[in-house]
């Protein structure tokens, strides 16, 4: 309390005027401040002039944070900068997001009453089972979004129509480069038949966003794509990431087979079956006799039908293009292509491997200051700044400090010609012994005519022209004296 009172005090002793110029200075660098800080934290706005879902407000927060983008989130909306709005609009759009919102089963059934019809409660319970499936396979790896139709079992309302089983659509909208693997389809169908009570997995179709069927069984024919993927992974572990390239095209047999496998083994241990004939002729009595006997003891039949499905694989196709640049042993490619697709020369296969020059782009060299270019164009907005404020403060600094010495002079003369006041002249010569010439002028004028010729009588000649001469400095006369313009302003 004591401290600041003791500057309380001080500061009251201060001139009016320098207690103003302190304070305006204090308030010209608190604006500075603010506007320095409303420049770095530019205004915000919400990104979507609609309220989001919880999932859909969760997506676009993981995506923003993604790309590094600041941003504040609300309850049903994100906040980003005003300046940035249209070109994050435009990019969440390119990506597909948000997706659009699903209405789940709980949802779908929340609006049903004790007086809705049986037929309503029917469609929005499908519809909410389609949403339910539908947020389970977005989860999917590769799948970025997917519709479903359900198509429920309805029995038959006369005695000659027929029953229909239940079905299902699905249509996968796959992410870009994205390809499901038969046990990803396999998945998705066994998911949607577990999902749909009476379902069965045949019942299912699975398109994709071209409108081609995915298929699971063998005649699909995608072993392609994973043998390719193989041989590839395989290649580039080995010898390097582009030195060769893969193509493969396996070749399958769509004819439909069925062998069937009949086996008759006796019943004990002797034959089958057995036959005798016996012929006789009686010349006296013209009479002609043949017996012919047949014996079938029983058997046991075990009749095997097999069907084998279309899809085999007949012939495999297969080309590794080897970068010529990188010199590599041909033979000892081909051995592991051939070990990693399965090679069967018997079967017909066809393996080719052949060194060519691939195209690679020029690559530009940037010159050796580039890198010190870089640093000046990230450096120059802060050196700017920096010599901006340099060259304020070396044009604001000099005045203020003369100001300030002015201030600060003028308090230390009115000071001294308070306590000189009243002192005979030759105390006041030995109070002024130790002032300079500017000092001792600014004094003497102070005091009254009398008192200050008989000081000045007190001085040695050169001492007191020198004192006299800053008594009567000449002033501009567009702009006062600094110390009468203080002295009006005081």
């Amino acid at each position: 309390m004591q401290t600041a009172a003791l500057l309380l005090a001080r500061w009251n002793a201060l001139p009016r005027s320098l207690r103003f110029a302190v304070t305006a200075l204090l308030l010209a660098g608190l604006a500075f401040a603010a506007i320095a800080i409303a420049l770095r934290h530019p205004s915000r706005v919400s990104l979507f002039p609609s309220p989001l879902h919880p999932e859909q407000l969760a997506e676009v927060e993981e995506r923003l944070a993604s790309w590094n983008v600041a941003f504040a989130p609300t309850n049903d909306n994100v906040a980003v900068d005003a300046s940035r709005r249209n070109d994050l609009l435009l990019r969440l759009s390119l990506a597909g997001i948000p997706h659009a919102h699903l209405a789940g089963t709980g949802e779908a059934l929340s609006t049903v009453g004790v007086l809705t019809p049986e037929a309503v409660v029917d469609a929005q319970t499908r519809a909410g089972l389609a949403g339910d499936i539908e947020a389970g396979l977005r989860g999917i790896e590769g799948v970025d979004d997917a519709r479903v139709i359900v198509a429920p079992a309805k029995e038959p309302e006369y005695g000659d129509a027929a029953a229909h089983e239940a079905s299902a659509s699905v249509r996968l909208r796959l992410q870009p480069g994205a390809q499901l693997p038969k046990a990803a389809i396999s998945g998705i169908r066994a998911f949607v038949a577990a999902s749909v009570p009476g379902l069965a997995p045949a019942h299912i179709a699975i398109l994709d966003d071209r409108g081609e069927a995915l298929r699971d069984d063998a005649a699909g024919g995608d072993e392609a794509p994973d043998l390719q993927r193989s041989l590839q992974s395989a290649l580039d572990s080995a010898f390097g990431a582009g030195a060769t390239v893969v193509r493969v095209r396996p070749e399958y047999d769509a004819s439909l087979y069925s062998q069937r496998d009949v086996r008759r083994m006796p019943v004990a241990g002797e034959a089958i079956e057995r036959s005798r004939e016996s012929e006789s002729f009686d010349g006296g009595g013209k009479r002609y006799r043949r017996v012919d006997v047949g014996e079938d003891r029983g058997s046991e039949t075990h009749e095997v039908v097999a069907q084998v499905p279309a899809g085999a694989l007949v012939r495999l196709s297969a080309a590794v293009f080897v970068d010529r640049a990188r010199s590599l042993d041909l033979p000892k490619v081909r051995d592991l292509a051939a070990a990693t697709l399965g090679f069967d020369a018997r079967r017909g296969d066809a393996l080719t491997v052949e060194a060519v020059a691939f195209f690679h782009d020029a690559v530009s060299r940037r010159a050796a200051f580039w890198p010190i270019y870089g640093a000046i164009v990230t450096l120059a907005p802060a050196v700017a700044v920096s010599v901006a404020l340099i060259v304020v403060a070396r044009l604001a600094l000099p005045p203020l400090s003369a100001l300030a010495q002015s201030l600060l002079e003028r308090s230390a003369v009115e000071n001294t010609s308070r306590a000189v006041t009243g002192y005979a002249p030759s105390r006041v010569r030995s109070i002024l012994e130790r002032e300079p010439p500017h000092a001792a002028a600014a004094i003497i004028s102070a005091l009254p005519a009398a008192t200050a010729t008989a000081v000045l009588d007190l001085y040695p000649p050169h001492e007191r022209e020198d004192i006299v001469r800053r008594m009567q400095r000449p002033h501009s006369p567009l702009v006062g004296n600094a110390d009468e313009l203080l002295r009006r302003g005081g």
